[in-house]
């Protein structure tokens, strides 16, 4: 269960506190003794990252700002220090926790509270002894004191909400969360935050003529969901939307060109970017974003059944584009294919694409950046790699010369699935661009979307890749809407 978030105005003498120093000087509200003063100096003179005081009635953690660090990095190295100290303030079975900071920057307060509500997630449903049984849980409740508004506190529930709701997502194993009922958890979502939710069925896909999700689908014996979000608000600042796309394969098995050895490991995650769109969604419409967003996420798993879909396949999409599959294991392009065809519906000012796509993508930056392709004006792409280095989720661009297209033509169909061994993120990426005339900027989450250890706050278990970069990229396209069109 998620730490309830409140402001306080008062710190009281037996309450455990966390406190962001902006130099080696204790404030006085803190109460220390001078005997604990003195440790804590010396220990801050040392340059520790942080210092624990054990007052036997009330805990005291001073955590230094690193010095010499622009400033992004310091809230980075803010909110990393956060997690660190996860484990300590377990163990001592805080009800509460202040938070709360002395010279430091403004925003300190969030940050750190941001890495630790982050740090603290835990996927226990299935655990027949959960965590909140044990001896010691983490605070239920963080009470934020000093500079900080309610609309930053609003902001910061509701985005570490939608990180919750995500990594949730990504935990549920197959069996419990199918394609469909990832389409109920999205309906769910919807009406919680107050976005519309169209779920099209596969009666209504074969309507479509999305030959990309119904060719994935054919191998299960689940049918497919296609999920159609939207958030439009009353007086939105722009006069066409921005589309969201999210891969939403549930599980992936890699069909008949089937995963051997570990690869097949996580991928109930495979649907990571479907999660995030959600995610973002919820985002949007709970914050009240002026800006008109919709989301679109085609849902599958990808098996071996008795019908599927096999190397040599030739494939008629949503656009009516012909498709060779060369390997039933690249299947996320051809979900995604077709829904990236659909968003020309609304003739949108952008498009942007989520996935866990290629292992191209997490070989060339492992878990540090996500590989970006876009034929996108670069206003987008500033906007966006700001945001990227504002919440650390940050973006590397690929070239996405024509060049690439040429290693994804096919003597018998319009287009193949796959290209070589070479610059396989890159194909994907260009392999997409063919079903829009619409600007589009693909995220490529591979490598940063599923991981095997804890990046810090961001946990193995479901980083929630994507989410809180989206969520910032739409509130700052909104706020500087004049500025940049």
């Amino acid at each position: 269960m998620k730490s309830e978030i409140r402001k306080t105005s008062q710190i009281s003498p037996d309450q455990s506190v966390a406190c962001i120093l902006g130099n080696n000087e204790i404030p006085d509200f803190l109460r220390l003794s001078k005997t604990e003063k003195e440790y804590a100096i010396k220990r801050l003179a040392a340059k520790d990252e942080y210092v624990f005081i054990n007052s036997y009635f009330k805990c005291t953690y001073l955590v230094r700002l690193k010095d010499g660090i622009s400033d992004n990095r310091r809230r980075e190295e803010l909110r990393r220090t956060a997690f660190s100290l996860r484990t300590l303030i377990k163990s001592n079975n805080h009800p509460e926790l202040v938070i709360t900071s002395a010279k430091a920057y403004k925003g300190a307060i969030e940050d750190f509270t941001e890495g630790l509500l982050l740090s603290f997630y835990a996927f226990d449903k299935y655990k027949t002894k959960r965590e909140e049984d044990t001896k010691n849980t983490y605070p239920s409740r963080l009470l934020l004191y000093g500079d900080i508004s309610k609309s930053a506190i609003s902001w910061l529930v509701i985005t570490t909400d939608a990180v919750y709701f995500v990594r949730d997502l990504i935990n549920e194993p197959v069996n419990h969360l199918n394609a469909i009922a990832l389409a109920t958890e999205i309906r769910k979502i919807g009406k919680a935050a107050g976005f519309k939710v169209e779920v099209l069925n596969k009666g209504r896909i074969e309507a479509l003529r999305m030959g990309g999700l119904l060719a994935v689908n054919k191998g299960s014996v689940d049918p497919p969901a296609f999920c159609i979000l939207e958030w439009h608000p009353e007086k939105p600042v722009n006069r066409k939307p921005v589309v969201l796309v999210g891969k939403g394969v549930v599980y992936d098995t890699g069909g008949l060109n089937i995963k051997t050895g570990d690869y097949m490991a996580n991928m109930k995650g495979d649907m990571a970017g479907a999660a995030a769109v959600a995610g973002v969604m919820y985002t949007a419409a709970k914050s009240n974003i002026p800006l008109h967003v919709v989301g679109l996420i085609p849902a599958t798993d990808n098996r071996p059944g008795g019908n599927a879909y096999t190397q040599g396949d030739i494939l008629r999409m949503y656009n009516k584009m012909t498709v060779e599959v060369g390997n039933t294991d690249a299947e996320g392009r051809l979900i995604l294919a077709d829904a990236i065809s659909y968003a020309s519906r609304y003739e949108p000012e952008l498009i942007i694409n989520i996935a866990t796509l290629t292992g191209s993508a997490a070989a060339t930056f492992s878990n540090q950046a996500i590989a970006v392709m876009s034929n996108a004006e670069k206003k987008y792409l500033s906007l966006l790699d700001e945001c990227g280095h504002e919440v650390h989720e940050r973006i590397a661009e690929l070239p996405f010369w024509e060049e690439y297209g040429e290693m994804i033509k096919s003597d018998i169909a319009d287009v193949k699935n796959v290209g070589g061994r070479e610059a396989g993120a890159i194909t994907a990426g260009k392999f997409l661009e063919k079903f829009t005339s619409y600007p589009l900027i693909h995220l490529d989450i591979a490598g940063t979307g599923l991981l095997r250890k804890d990046d810090f706050y961001r946990l193995k278990n479901g980083p929630g890749s994507a989410v809180r970069l989206l969520s910032v990229f739409l509130k700052r396209l909104a706020g500087s809407y004049n500025k940049i069109h």
